[in-house]
């Protein structure tokens, strides 16, 4: 490759790179896998050691992660967040080896090896016994402070035990265990939410949380690996690396009993294998095994590269990946009535479990891999749970093999499948009729950001259809405790009078639910929780909304023309007008309340950061619109005032004062609001 050549590669790879770190760290999206994306980075490690002329300032070999989340105070550590190198191959883990005891000529060590835990690194710093701050990886040398979120994890203690360093930081990762992961999808989809692709995301997207509380409900766990120290104050440490992660467990931590003390590169060999057949026998995902040399004084001897230590290594796992026969697809329909093709595959072992089953997205998909009948499918298990499908193994196609063909009717009620143009998906437009579709809109009606009926979970709504006694969500409203007690007998569903009257009671509290929320709930196409409070506040009541036109509803801010034809076509339906009488008759909420308390904010546009004394971020954003204002999410020449508590990023400031707008606080903010009190 000549210089001209690497030029344009490296100038490739750098723009690769940037936009891979940017979706992995600011959206929390994976584009391609850990090893794809680290054998892209090797190889512009490679050219820039070959061709130094061409390194740039800002090469990604030189950062240790993505951008930082400007959402919450940016705070330097002390200890820069150096990564690990990263590495595949047995071999390159001999040549650490090798190269380790190279270097420390005949002194004797040992080293630890550990699990390399799939979360979300971050700092804890302790002062006298006190946690007083946690701090994401972010890019290495600045990140966001979490405490208020780390403080919820029973995992990381608040007040240490035992005996430890007045001033020091304990690393980890924060992993969301499979178990509670799990039941967390489970209720996203419920409610009608896309679900995490992996913990790891839905770990990051935890910690950036702006509610505490909501980040509590998330059960993660905190899983110490290091120890940081200034030098003062490291006589009161143990001298080796698996010594002081025992010395954690003293200070209340919950240490992973799965650290080992290795001798040599035959104990290594040994662990990393342990690990990579057991690795799906534990409860929290792992993606391979760090080595340390253990004796920390050596450390410093064996000092740094620019981007990681010398003293430690990390071997990551391959995602495992295995071929077997399709045997049919099949179809499946959720709430929405978007059809789901899903692969019954030959049952095959993978990652701990047995596969029998895989999505395969989307007509657009199944063409795209060119699947077809009979076809041997790839399946892949790494950071995800659910297997997904990866390609087809061309070595097991039969000549003459027929492509997979859509199904053009729906597999439960026998309507024939929509496919809108511009959407992926295929949907069954027999909502009404098609049962799949009637037990989601039950569970999304009773979910918690619709009506909040807690007492009625999936199985109980589907245990209620099943009987006959709801077919739609007015239905719900004419259940009595005489018709509920008894149902479901000798079932772990069963309800006795406790449980019926759990239900009545959740049913009444519903019928003070607001009226954008009750439209939320109606689970109309396209409309998610903001459209419904736009439409809700737009047409203030019901009716003016089931009267407006397509063009009327498309005036409305943020509503786009397939979501106002979606409304319009919903309420020209006898059966919905009929549904929405009902529950208007049940009691609930049709009309937007009155609680608008003035018009001072009418006209003015505001944007709110930051964390507030008196308010939350969502009361202050309701107080704004009670007033008449408006809130937006992003600054622009529209933006009558920023709004700042606590904690803004300085980046929104910048961005306001280069826009000269008034930048207010949150008693300023008041007096403005509420110029007579």
């Amino acid at each position: 490759m000549d210089n001209e050549q690497a030029r344009h590669r490296v100038e490739e790879l750098t723009r690769l790179i940037d936009h891979y770190n940017h979706e992995y760290y600011m959206n929390d999206r994976s584009e391609v896998s850990d090893y794809e994306f680290d054998q892209l980075l090797a190889e512009l490690i490679a050219l820039e050691r070959e061709h130094p002329e061409l390194a740039l300032p800002t090469s990604p070999t030189r950062r240790v992660g993505g951008e930082v989340n400007k959402s919450f105070k940016q705070v330097t550590h002390r200890f820069p967040m150096l990564s690990l190198g990263n590495t595949y191959s047995v071999e390159e883990i001999e040549e650490f080896e090798s190269r380790t005891r190279r270097l420390l000529d005949g002194t004797p060590f040992s080293y630890s090896c550990e699990l390399k835990y799939d979360g979300v690194a971050i700092g804890l710093t302790y002062r006298d016994g006190r946690l007083v701050q946690a701090v994401t990886r972010g890019n290495g040398s600045v990140g966001d402070d979490i405490t208020a979120n780390a403080a919820t994890i029973g995992t990381i203690p608040l007040k240490l035990d035992g005996t430890y360093p007045p001033d020091f930081e304990v690393r980890g990762e924060v992993v969301y265990p499979f178990e509670p992961f799990e039941a967390m999808n489970r209720q996203r989809e419920a409610e009608g939410e896309e679900p995490f692709a992996n913990p790891r995301n839905a770990a990051s997207g935890s910690l950036k949380l702006q509610d505490s509380a909501e980040c509590a409900r998330r059960r993660l766990m905190f899983c110490p690996y290091f120890v940081m120290s200034p030098d003062d104050y490291t006589p009161t440490l143990p001298t080796t690396h698996t010594g002081r992660l025992e010395q954690l467990r003293d200070m209340g931590f919950r240490l992973q009993p799965h650290l080992a003390e290795c001798r040599d590169i035959a104990d290594i060999k040994a662990y990393i294998d342990l690990w990579d057949h057991q690795r799906w026998e534990l409860p929290f995902g792992i993606d391979g095994i760090v080595i340390k040399v253990n004796q920390t004084q050596l450390w410093d001897r064996l000092g740094l590269t620019a981007k990681s230590p010398r003293w430690a290594i990390a071997y990551k796992f391959k995602a495992e990946r295995v071929s077997t026969p399709l045997l049919s697809v099949s179809y499946q329909v959720g709430r929405t009535g978007v059809v789901t093709p899903v692969a019954n595959l030959q049952p095959v072992h993978l990652g701990g479990t047995t596969v029998r089953r895989a999505t395969l997205n989307n007509a657009d998909f199944i063409e795209k891999t060119d699947i077809r009948q009979g076809d041997w499918l790839l399946v892949e298990k790494g950071g995800e749970i659910i297997p997904k499908i990866v390609g087809v193994d061309p070595d097991h196609r039969a000549e003459g093999a027929q492509p997979v063909g859509y199904a053009d009717h729906c597999p439960e009620c026998g309507a024939q499948l929509v496919r809108t143009p511009g959407e992926a998906g295929h949907y069954c437009p027999n909502a009404d009729h098609c049962p799949p579709q009637i037990v989601g809109r039950l569970e999304h009606f009773a979910s918690r950001r619709a009506m909040n009926l807690d007492s009625l979970g999936p199985e109980r709504l589907e245990m209620l259809y099943r009987a006959g006694l709801v077919a739609n969500v007015a239905d719900l409203y004419d259940l009595t405790p005489q018709r509920l007690i008894g149902l479901g007998a000798g079932s772990a569903q069963s309800l006795q009078r406790k449980s019926a009257d759990a239900i009545m009671a959740a049913l009444e509290a519903s019928r003070q639910v607001p009226f954008e929320r009750v439209l939320f709930a109606l689970g109309i196409r396209f409309v998610g929780e903001v459209g419904a409070k736009k439409l809700a506040r737009y047409f203030g009541n019901i009716d003016n909304l089931m009267a407006a036109t397509p063009l009327e509803l498309a005036m409305v801010e943020d509503v786009g023309e397939v979501t106002a034809t979606a409304v319009s076509d919903y309420f020209a339906r006898p059966e919905h007008r009929q549904i929405v009488e009902r529950l208007r008759q049940a009691g609930l909420q049709m009309a937007v309340a009155t609680t608008q308390t003035a018009t001072t904010l009418a006209g003015l546009t505001f944007v709110v950061s930051g964390v507030f004394e008196t308010f939350s971020r969502d009361e202050i954003k309701a107080h704004i619109e009670a007033h008449g204002g408006r809130v937006s999410g992003s600054l622009s020449s529209k933006t009558s005032y920023l709004v700042a508590g606590e904690k803004m990023g300085p980046e929104k400031r910048r961005k306001a004062e280069q826009l000269n707008i008034p930048i207010i606080t949150e008693e300023a903010y008041r007096n403005l609001a509420d110029p007579q009190q």
